[in-house]
């Protein structure tokens, strides 16, 4: 899949770009080191062993490189003419004492930020990146949903249990989906058939799928930053698949148990898919017939217009948020773009709301009441996750902005050539294939997405995050 990284070449430009990340992280409005007690409490959680014993299954985790807050695990075997699918959890819930001091820090932070120079947890590292995480080769309590697949990837039936897991492989989404394509044995060999059956089940659903490219910065060896823009690989797909499962199977338990919060999106209205077919079409790649997710699903992903595309359909993918209920199920419980209710369960390392849910889902499907201690705050959640969704956004966006600062500095009072990828009235949007920016410049007449412009750099600021071009 593309993949293009652009580097700071070391420079001034590089300790004033350093001084710039450290700022953002300075003013962030959120706790940035955990407090004595949180580190102590976290030092000395204890949860008890599990009465089910899984170890002998062989699970395994797959995530980036380089990652040790491994939220799940999977282990995937033909059954039959289906599929049995184990979807273990890190067991977040036994380690964090309601209303201790990691459970408050835990609700201050809402979920663990990613900067570029270093995240920051939403629990003490020794529970996120050690005790609590599902590392290889040591045991740990886990969250473990058992899913029956028919042939075509329909769950039959599913259940959830507590239970002593030992993962056996830690695998990176690159190495592993170079060893799928080469046909080698690895514990992902059924991932890419199972993968493609959910997939075609959400098609069934009405669903849809966005899939714009990520870009992240990252920090070479040598110190320097970059800006890394790609695609999602095949395998990363697939692997979303198993957790979008655990989250409608979550979604299902709460609603039937009348409690708990959900992930929902509304359906795009009719003036916004109008929008979305007069953009396609001024793009060259008309939406003429079928549903939208379709659609998008079947973009070539080599062609250099999808991207314009993709921009574009980020409006049908708005509103999304976190609803709860105790007593009556919201009237509208779907999240649009999945065609079917949905819950956060599967990253409680990384995301508050998946505690809940998850203690939630453990009582349910136990036959008991769900904890007093979710249920009294449940109605809390929402402005606490959309408070921490805001402030990662804008700490992602201030980032980004700082590193393509520097890495036009050099570039000042020099012409570079861009591709118009959205026009809104005078402005458009413009991506520079090199370095890898994207940016705001002036609108030339009758200009259209696709276009080629040629920009004069005229100005980069490091420190305030923004740049400045000239026709």
């Amino acid at each position: 899949m593309p993949q293009r990284r652009s580097h700071v070449a070391p420079s001034a430009a590089q300790s004033e770009l350093a001084a710039a990340l450290a700022a953002l992280r300075t003013d962030l409005d959120a706790p940035v080191e955990f407090s004595a007690a949180a580190l102590a409490e976290a030092e000395a959680a204890s949860p008890a062993a599990p009465a089910l014993d899984l170890r002998e299954i062989p699970f395994a985790t797959l995530d980036p490189a380089g990652s040790r807050d491994l939220d799940q695990a999977f282990r995937l075997a033909r059954d039959g003419s289906g599929y049995t699918v184990r979807y273990a959890i890190a067991d977040v819930p036994s380690f964090v004492a309601p209303g201790g001091a990691v459970d408050a820090e835990a609700r201050e932070r809402g979920q663990t930020i990613y900067a570029a120079d270093g995240s920051i947890p939403l629990h003490p590292p020794v529970l996120s990146t050690d005790r609590a995480s599902l590392l290889p080769d040591v045991d740990r309590p886990a969250l473990v949903w058992t899913f029956r697949l028919d042939a075509d990837g329909v769950a039959l039936e599913h259940r959830l249990e507590r239970a002593l897991i030992r993962s056996r492989a830690k695998l990176d989404y690159v190495s592993t989906q170079r060893a799928l394509d080469a046909g080698e044995e690895t514990p992902a060999a059924l991932l890419p058939e199972i993968g493609a059956l959910r997939l075609a089940q959400e098609s069934a659903r009405g669903g849809a799928s966005l899939n714009l490219p990520d870009e992240e910065v990252v920090r070479a060896a040598d110190g320097s930053y970059a800006i890394e823009r790609r695609s999602p690989l095949p395998v990363e797909d697939a692997n979303a698949q198993l957790s979008l499962m655990t989250g409608m199977a979550a979604a299902e338990l709460m609603i039937g148990a009348g409690v708990g919060v959900l992930r929902t999106m509304p359906q795009p209205d009719e003036r916004a898919f109008e929008t979305f077919r007069r953009q396609t079409e001024a793009l060259g790649r008309p939406w003429t017939q079928g549903r939208y997710g379709d659609y998008l699903r079947g973009l070539d992903r080599a062609d250099p217009m999808t991207l314009p595309v993709l921009q574009a359909a980020a409006g049908l993918f708005r509103g999304a948020g976190y609803e709860t209920f105790d007593g009556a199920v919201p009237a509208d419980p779907v999240q649009a773009a999945i065609g079917a209710p949905y819950a956060h369960v599967t990253a409680p390392l990384r995301r508050l709301v998946d505690r809940w849910g998850l203690a939630i889902c453990l009582a349910v499907s136990r036959g008991e009441e769900p904890p007093a201690w979710a249920r009294d705050s449940l109605s809390g959640l929402p402005a606490l996750m959309q408070a921490s969704g805001q402030r990662a956004s804008r700490l992602d966006a201030a980032t980004i902005n700082a590193v393509e600062a520097a890495l036009l500095t050099p570039l000042v009072g020099s012409r570079i050539e861009a591709t118009v990828i959205a026009v809104r009235g005078e402005k458009a949007t413009v991506q520079l294939a090199e370095p890898v920016v994207t940016g705001t410049a002036p609108a030339p007449p009758d200009v259209r997405p696709g276009d080629r412009l040629t920009l004069l750099v005229v100005r980069a600021d490091i420190a305030r995050g923004e740049i400045e071009f000239a026709l």
